[in-house]
Order: C-alpha cells, then structure tokens, then sequence
C-alpha cells in the first residue's frame, strides 16, 4: 500500500506511471489499493499470488477474466479491462519512486508511527525504579553464537576437519594429494614421539610401526629405505575452509523432529529416525552444504527391513575444533550480528527472497526489508546475493551458472519496469516490445520479480564456490 503525503496537488502524474492502474483520483487525491489480499483470497483459478515485495499479482495466464476479486474488492478498485484485469497493486514503488515528496510506502509510515508512539510512552510513562516492566520489543539486530575460523591466523591443515565428530567442517587446498599440509596428526598417533610437530622424524627412536603412514590424510608419508618420508612443500597453502554455522535451519527443516536446536545447541538423536525420512529438505537447503547423510553410521527399519541413513555435518558445539588448533589458534567461538540492512549494491533481483526458508525477507526497490524477529541469521541469503549485498561470515558462496529467461509478449503489459529495473542492460525496446538479450543476461531475477504481468520464463542453476570474507 503506497500513500499520497499533504504534498501531492493531484496532477494525477503517479495514475499515469502506476503499470496496474490501481492509483484513481477521489476527490482530488490519489487512492490506490490496499493490498489486503482479499482479491488473491478468492479467487476461483488461483490466478492472483503475492510476490516477493509483499503486493498482489495477476497471472494472466491462468485468469479467465470472472471477476471474482472485482466483486469482493472492499474498496471498488480492480476492474476488467479488454478482459485484463487492474487495479490490484504489485507494491513495485514505481510511483513513490518517480514522486517521492508525494507518494510513501504506507508499511514503513504505519512501522515509523508504531515506533513513535512506543518512543512517546516512555516519555509520558518513565519506568519507576524497582518495579518490574516491559522493555521495547522492537528488535535491532539478530545474532548468532558459532564455533569459526579466522581466515586471516588459519594455515588450512585440515586439522580440525579430521577431528570433528560430526564432519561439520570442511577444508580445501590448492594442492593435490601426496603433500603434507601439517595437520600434525602423525604426530599425534606416534607411540614413542618420534614424529615432530614438524613432522621431523627421530630415526633413532622410530620404531616403523607405520601409524603415521596410515593416519595420514593426505597421503603425504611413505617409507623409503626403511625410513620414513614425509614430502612437504615449502609454501604457503592456499585454499579454503566452510563450517556449520550452527544457524538451526537444519533442525528447523526437520521433518520428524530427530534433529533439534536446544538453547542455541543442535542436537540429534537417530533412534527417532524410524520413518523413512531422509532429511533431504534440510540438506537442500544448508547454506553451507555441510550437512549430508552420514556414510558410517545407519538405522535399521525392523519393519521395513531396510537402513536408513543418519545426518551428520552438523556443529554439536564440543569445541574439539578449538581444542585441536592449539598451534595457530584459528578455530574460535564467534558471534555473527545483523541489523538487517543491505549495501547500496543491491539489484532488487530477489533471490533473497526465494531462499529464505523463514519468510523474514521482503523485496523492495533498492532494498530489503527484515523481520529480525523471524531471521535466524542463516545466511542463505547473503551466500546466494550474486552482489554481495547482505554480509556473510562464511567463505561459502553459491554464485549464478546459467539459466534460461524469456518474455511471453501475449502476456506482457508493456510497463517496462523490467527495462528500468534492469542493472545489465539485459533488457532490450525492440519496435514497442521488450526482449531479453541474452548475452547480457545474468539471471539474477530483477527482471521477472518486478513484472506485474508474470510475463517472464524464467530458471537459473547455481554452482558452488568459496570467496574470501
């Protein structure tokens, strides 16, 4: 719901731009939908859906033109014109944009008076001294406790991989294996001391009874001559290092309630596991893809007479990781906050929107709007923002591979608000009618959300990568 302010002198200039026609002029002053969604409520073909900025869109591929919502529209707004229907307000933000000093979005002003009058009831109503009373519930950040790493003290051994219960943590290098990358667990399962922890072998204490060799996991140590060989590289090590970021959406997307987040700590328990559920929305959508079946550990379905696999790549917050990294101190219990607010990069493309699983983003124009209440600090979107946006505290990133996106010219409205939204130029006006170019194209989505038509085919593939923080 965008509003006119005491400025607007009725010109009608926001009627003109609105691309749904849902701003008319009552007595002088421009009224526009309400977006109260009684429209979307009752229609018969589910033709009408809310989109990602929180208004009401027609998809007029699936309309047939009943007027239902007309009937049942409690302020007489939509109509039915050439059997396309108007009036039903898409929150694009086209008008408050083209005239800001006239028109405001009506959600913010309704937030912005709520706080102002919270603010007034401390001022008329002090709290006294001693007496029990309730603080302001409007939330300034969200946070997060978590077990990680500092990129910039890390030598990426691998160390804490090796000793994580639950192989929640995940380390990558450069290097192929064969080379050394001293995690120093040879020297931790030498019997007699003779490994170093600099993997410098005692020949005269060696015993050759080929722990070390076989503790390896890198495949670094072999025997030679009867001595051991260690074959190391003599630079720095590069490459990367993911965590569990102990956000509890796993334990959220659970489906038969094995997996909990008790008091900020996740916990599992297999033996619930006896329905064949096999966690696969919540390893979908781990930001991190750390989680995954465990591949040592299964259930066995006495009924059904088969294994069923157990989770695992989850932090359990033992601290064996810090416990482990005594060396370089890498490994390190962190707290992660978020006020919920977004560089000024960002594209409006969406994506943030879609992979919440918690429902605590709304898109606006050049922004996002959070419901810290709901964000549990997951991170999903911030690893999926193709602009880095959103601030993340994982090296983790899904980044855009390719995709496939393409106009239906019966269904468009010819708004172009895809051309004005567009930040690659990917859109073309082409005799009257918009087009994708494709070798622009980044399908990152800015496009197909701001349609008020629905007019966009759209899908894109993501591919995993690791970038710095």
């Amino acid at each position: 719901m965008f509003l006119s302010t005491n400025a607007c002198e009725g010109k009608e200039e926001c009627i003109k731009a609105c691309p749904t026609k849902s701003i008319r002029l009552i007595n002088g002053i421009p009224f526009s939908c309400l977006t109260c969604g009684i429209c979307c409520k009752n229609c018969p073909n589910g033709a009408i859906f809310q989109n990602s900025y929180g208004g009401y869109v027609v998809d007029r591929a699936k309309c047939n033109g009943c007027g239902i919502c007309m009937y049942n529209c409690p302020t007489n707004n939509i109509k039915i014109e050439d059997g396309i229907v108007y009036g039903i307000c898409s929150r694009c933000g086209v008008c408050a944009e083209a005239y800001p000093d006239c028109r405001v979005d009506g959600f913010e002003l309704e937030k912005q008076k709520q706080l102002t009058l919270i603010e007034s009831f401390k001022i008329l109503n002090p709290p006294l001294d001693n007496v029990p009373h309730k603080t302001e519930s409007a939330t300034k950040e969200v946070s997060r406790s978590y077990f990680g790493t500092d990129c910039e003290k890390c030598i990426l051994c691998g160390r804490c991989e090796e000793y994580c219960p639950t192989g929640a943590i995940h380390v990558k290098v450069d290097w192929d294996d064969g080379i050394c990358r001293e995690c120093r667990l040879c020297s931790d399962v030498c019997p007699n001391g003779s490994m170093n922890k600099y993997q410098i072998v005692a020949k005269s204490s060696c015993t050759l009874c080929l722990n070390c060799l076989k503790a390896c996991p890198n495949d670094a140590i072999s025997i030679n001559d009867s001595e051991i060989i260690v074959n190391k590289l003599n630079q720095k090590t590069t490459g990367s290092i993911v965590s569990c970021l102990n956000c509890g959406l796993c334990a959220d997307l659970c489906e038969n309630g094995s997996h909990k987040n008790i008091g900020g700590k996740l916990r599992y328990d297999p033996t619930i596991d006896t329905e064949n559920v096999t966690h696969k929305k919540a390893i979908a959508f781990c930001p991190v893809n750390t989680l995954s079946e465990d591949s040592e550990m299964y259930i066995y379905d006495e009924f059904n007479d088969e294994e069923l696999p157990t989770l695992a790549g989850f932090c359990v917050s033992c601290g064996k990781c810090t416990q482990v990294c005594d060396e370089v101190q890498a490994r390190q219990y962190m707290t992660h906050t978020w006020d919920g607010k977004v560089s000024k990069d960002c594209i409006s493309c969406g994506i943030c929107v879609e992979v919440c699983q918690e429902n605590a983003i709304t898109l606006n124009r050049g922004s996002i709007s959070v419901d810290l209440d709901e964000c549990i600090l997951c991170e999903n979107c911030a690893v999926h923002c193709p602009v880095d946006a959103i601030p993340k505290s994982t090296m983790y990133k899904n980044k855009i591979k390719d995709g496939f996106n393409f106009i239906e010219q019966k269904l468009c409205m010819h708004c172009g608000l895809c051309y004005n939204i567009c930040s690659y130029d990917a859109i073309d006006r082409i005799d009257g009618n918009y087009v994708v170019n494709d070798e622009n194209c980044t399908y990152c989505g800015a496009c197909k959300n701001a349609c008020p038509a629905r007019a966009f085919l759209f899908e894109r593939n993501f591919k995993d990568s690791i970038e710095g923080i």
